[in-house]
């Protein structure tokens, strides 16, 4: 009798919430950028997601999804980041949780995780180190003791094949 043995190649709690995290993100509308976030407490539960868009309630026919042009011609002063949609859409402890999320958080996102009580971010890319809304960002971070590090997925990909039989 052969013995069956266990996956070997399944992935990691980490690769597996920014997966939940970069599926959020599909959610969004958003034509230029899409991010999602996602929550998960000490027991890797899911406690919360969210992704970027304008808040509930608001027609998004109705305001401007461009990234250039005047403020009030803009996205900028009416989307709600992943960050902090995921901490809206939560239960109301996060103590102690850690968020995932694809781009290194702004410092408005940053002033709410502090906020909350979430203890690490862990994210894919920081491609806007070098602006002061990062800098500032990680300047809180520091000063509150929330840790945070880049995750390097063992898979550059992951395929969702919703033909399963």
């Amino acid at each position: 009798m052969s013995e069956v043995k266990k996956r070997e190649d399944f992935i990691s709690w980490d690769e597996y919430f920014m997966g939940v995290s970069i599926l959020s993100g599909q959610r969004s509308k958003d034509p230029n950028t899409q991010v999602g976030a996602c929550i998960v407490n000490s027991e890797n539960r899911i406690v919360g997601v969210g992704y970027n868009g304008f808040p509930a309630g608001c027609d998004d026919e109705l305001f401007p999804w461009s990234r250039e042009g005047s403020f009030l011609e803009t996205k900028y002063p009416f989307v709600v980041h992943a960050e902090l949609n995921a901490i809206l859409n939560s239960i109301k402890n996060l103590k102690g949780c850690t968020i995932y999320v694809a781009l290194f958080p702004c410092n408005e996102c940053a002033k709410a995780i502090i906020q909350s009580g979430i203890t690490e971010i862990v994210y894919l890319c920081d491609k806007y180190a070098e602006t002061d809304s990062v800098k500032a960002s990680k300047a809180m971070l520091d000063n509150a003791e929330v840790k945070y590090r880049q995750l390097k997925p063992s898979k550059g990909s992951i395929v969702l094949d919703f033909n399963i039989s």
